[in-house]
């Protein structure tokens, strides 16, 4: 019996669509949007490979979601799907934040439009929260292991939310801390095996 195909982008007009879609429920941050329609519904992405697409995404200059768009839509259709979702997550936003920007500017003051505007904030960091810990799972095939990746996660939001210290700098630190040490996990334990608990 034959397995049936992994599930893929039938074309760059599916990957336009999916991430238009994307962009227009992602009020306050595409991420967790992006997180549940590409691995849980379409599958196009398994968790450790969303994963892997975020490290990236984050490292580079641009907004991530940005960033993962292209990714995705390069992996399936080249540039040719690079260039379709990346239109998908930015051309209808686009307009609407044009209008919306316009709109602010008349309404800004009004109380009951900054206190909606903070309740979005704690909506987003909500949002953000639940992702974390949705793909918390992924990190257990990590070669850095749990404690370690933990360890890194939380050293990296003490120096950036607590002690103020420049994301840039924190980023070359710790990431290069922690590249260092799965480089030297795996090349004593192998790619897929010994990942410390």
């Amino acid at each position: 019996m034959s397995q049936p195909p992994d599930p893929r982008p039938s074309s760059p007009g599916d990957l336009f669509v999916t991430f238009t879609l994307l962009a227009l429920q992602g009020f306050g941050g595409v991420l967790a949007v992006a997180q549940r329609e590409l691995c849980e519904r379409k599958r196009w992405l398994t968790h450790e490979q969303f994963v892997e697409v975020m490290s990236i995404a984050q490292v580079l200059p641009g907004p991530n979601v940005v960033n993962v768009s292209l990714m995705v839509g390069d992996r399936y259709f080249g540039w040719r799907g690079a260039s379709a979702a990346l239109a998908g997550m930015m051309t209808i936003p686009l307009v609407i934040v044009l209008g919306v920007a316009a709109t602010y500017v008349h309404f800004a003051q009004v109380p009951m439009v900054a206190g909606a505007l903070r309740g979005m904030g704690a909506v987003a960091g909500g949002l953000i929260i639940g992702t974390a810990l949705r793909l918390a799972g992924a990190l257990r095939g990590s070669p850095l292991g749990t404690w370690a990746t933990l360890g890194l996660g939380a050293t990296a939001f003490v120096a950036v939310a607590l002690l103020r210290w420049p994301l840039v700098w924190v980023l070359l630190a710790l990431g290069g801390l922690g590249m260092a040490v799965a480089r030297h996990r795996i090349q004593r334990n192998g790619p897929t095996g010994g990942a410390a608990p």
